[in-house]
């Protein structure tokens, strides 16, 4: 969606193949920003060693400083992200560290450390696997979420990573809740679940733009009351991909397409896009089953109402 979008608000001629290539390294992108995400946790625990460290140093140390509670440096999830040699080799290849960020390191930290879920795990002397995990987990949906300078730091370092850290954040929680006491280390999503999804983008990409007139007659068609250039452009652009999905991919159920894109409108488009956009397409979906330019292939497809 935001290739498409850049593609038709660029001035000048722009190729479809010097796009898609600009979508392919979005992509890339998306993927680096998993990576150094994951290691923020790492970099926040040794932060909190650190300052152990000063604590026992100090010139007349507290009985606290001489005897500090280490569970969430010991935070045995925390160690199995620390010892994945795919993480770690990834991160250096790529050279991704946060090395040069050390106020949002020390923000984070202090965020956390105020928290009351932190407070909780910390004072409970409990210390399974099981509480380890869950605390992680938590930390990556309520604390590091909702920390604006962490958003701020993105946007400067790249400008592909300013829409992709709620995403980003959901695939770093579904891999955690995956783990197991026994593993060495995190099992990391690759790029591409398949050969298929990397066509699946390019194929998508192209349709909506060798066929945009076509798919603009057909929203126009059914935008009762409507004026075409009076449409959100992002509206348009959501939908042509919807009607794209539906006509090119036979294995995708078109409730599937409909709901995908009716969700994309909620984070997008103005409120009242959902309604508005759910009405077209069910009626422009109607036409294309009626004229046989929807055709579903595949167990259960067939035939789809």
């Amino acid at each position: 969606m935001q290739a498409l979008y850049a593609y038709y608000k660029k001035s000048g001629d722009t190729s479809i193949a010097k796009s898609e290539k600009e979508l392919l390294f979005s992509i890339h992108k998306a993927y680096d920003l998993y990576h150094l995400l994951f290691s923020l946790i790492i970099d926040i625990a040794d932060y909190a060693d650190s300052r152990i460290d000063i604590g026992r140093n100090k010139n007349i140390p507290t009985y606290e400083d001489l005897h500090p509670n280490t569970k969430f440096i010991d935070n045995k999830a925390i160690l199995q992200i620390r010892n994945s040699e795919g993480l770690r080799r990834y991160l250096d290849q790529h050279k991704l560290n946060w090395v040069n960020y050390p106020e949002l390191i020390r923000g984070l930290y202090k965020a956390i450390a105020s928290s009351d879920v932190y407070k909780s795990y910390m004072s409970d002397e409990e210390r399974s696997y099981k509480e380890d995990k869950k605390f992680i987990c938590t930390i990556y949906s309520s604390i590091v979420s909702q920390h604006d300078p962490l958003y701020s730091n993105l946007e400067e370092q790249s400008i592909f990573w300013n829409d992709e850290v709620e995403y980003i954040l959901g695939a770093i929680i579904k891999a955690l809740k995956k783990l197991r006491e026994n593993d060495h280390g995190i099992t990391l999503a690759p790029l591409y679940k398949s050969d298929d999804d990397k066509e699946f983008s390019k194929m998508l990409f192209r349709k909506v733009i060798l066929h945009q007139e076509e798919y603009l007659g057909l929203i126009e068609k059914y935008s009762k009351n409507w004026e075409i250039n009076r449409i959100a452009f992002m509206d348009i652009l959501l939908m042509e991909m919807a009607i794209a999905e539906a006509i090119e991919f036979d294995s995708i159920p078109v409730k599937v397409t409909l709901n995908e894109y009716l969700e994309l409108s909620k984070y997008y488009s103005t409120q009242k896009s959902n309604l508005f956009i759910n009405g077209i397409l069910d009626k422009a979906f109607k036409y294309l089953k009626e004229t046989n330019k929807i055709n579903k292939r595949g167990r259960g497809l067939i035939g789809e109402e």
